[in-house]
């Protein structure tokens, strides 16, 4: 079976310039939008160590001690579906004011992680927050951004190629990586929607 494509994110730069003056970066945005498959290729290369809390087990020993998860993480980490366990949140700040060192945890979470109070009462001032879009035109056709470090935007003339290409007029196709591997325009446009009502809802 044919691996999927991987397309190079504008937010990869801002990533990785976070990832190197801040103790914790969080990805957040919409289901399906590339926020694992972001943190793993900019994390994997450099070390990171990957968790996720889909995983039952991960999640079971989270919640049964916080504290003692997060004392066992290795020197750098991928939490993945971090909204799944809030109670991390205070032992994560715990260890950041020990040692702040830059680029520490590398956290995923859908956008109603930052409606958990536990993230912005034990973190706030040690974490950058990266909004990531669904994957945007550009990105697909690898066109350049706007500017340096812009997540979602193409350039003028990216756009214009943008406009004149087949798949530049079924954006939700182009946006949700779910959404490309459907065969029929009713399964992309199913698989785009909850995406965008997530997004709607913030």
């Amino acid at each position: 079976m044919q691996e999927p494509r991987l397309h190079p994110r504008f937010a990869a730069p801002r990533l990785i310039e976070a990832l190197s003056d801040t103790p914790v970066v969080l990805i957040h945005g919409p289901r399906q939008c590339g926020k694992t498959t972001l943190a793993r290729t900019t994390g994997d290369p450099r070390g990171y160590t990957y968790f996720t809390f889909d995983d039952d087990v991960a999640l079971a020993a989270a919640e049964a001690d916080p504290a003692g998860f997060v004392a066992d993480l290795p020197e750098r980490a991928i939490l993945d579906e971090v909204q799944r366990a809030p109670a991390l949140f205070p032992p994560l700040k715990s260890v950041v004011d020990r040692r702040r060192t830059p680029g520490r945890f590398l956290l995923t979470g859908s956008a109603h992680v930052l409606m958990v109070p536990k993230l912005a009462d034990s973190l706030a001032g040690r974490i950058e927050i990266l909004r990531l879009h669904p994957l945007a035109q550009c990105e697909r056709a690898n066109l350049p951004g706007e500017s340096p470090g812009s997540s979602t935007c193409c350039s003028p003339q990216g756009s214009r190629r943008v406009a004149a290409s087949a798949w530049g007029r079924d954006w939700r196709s182009a946006s949700w990586p779910e959404a490309t591997r459907r065969r029929s325009p009713g399964g992309r446009r199913g698989a785009a929607r909850p995406g965008t009502a997530t997004t709607s809802r913030r």
